[in-house]
């Protein structure tokens, strides 16, 4: 079964508060996360669990759309300014249980912060489900 692994950053204020933003951390810091990432999608490509990962730009690069009452999109800045938690990336799983999902979650939660310590950040863990049949 296919799950999607979602990162959120900012969601545990005292992950912020020891962490910080990514773009303060020393070089050294960011290339071992950034390693760490590399490693785990490695090793989930190795054992063909992995389907797509992705990083995602931060909340100043992200764009709200609605439909509006005519077709058109209304196109605001966001997330919201007084949100501190984003998304920050992805990963796409297939694997035999919810239990193997859950263990790849603890492990990307425990990616590399500053000064090398676990971020433990919460990692969101979402079947993805096939689209009903609408052909019958």
């Amino acid at each position: 079964m296919k799950y999607i692994l979602l990162m959120r950053y900012g969601a545990q204020p005292d992950v912020t508060e020891k962490h910080g933003e990514m773009t303060t951390w020393p070089a050294e810091d960011v290339k071992r996360h950034i390693e760490f990432q590399h490693r785990t999608s490695k090793e989930l490509t190795e054992s063909g669990e992995l389907v797509d990962e992705q990083g995602l730009g931060g909340p100043e690069m992200a764009k709200i759309v609605r439909a509006q009452d005519n077709g058109l999109p209304a196109v605001t800045d966001g997330p919201f300014p007084e949100s501190k938690e984003f998304l920050a990336g992805y990963r796409i799983v297939d694997v035999d249980s919810a239990e193997r999902a859950i263990e790849i979650a603890a492990v990307m939660s425990a990616a590399p912060g500053r000064g090398g310590a676990p971020l433990n950040i919460p990692i969101e863990v979402q079947p993805v489900l096939a689209a009903p049949d609408t052909t019958a």
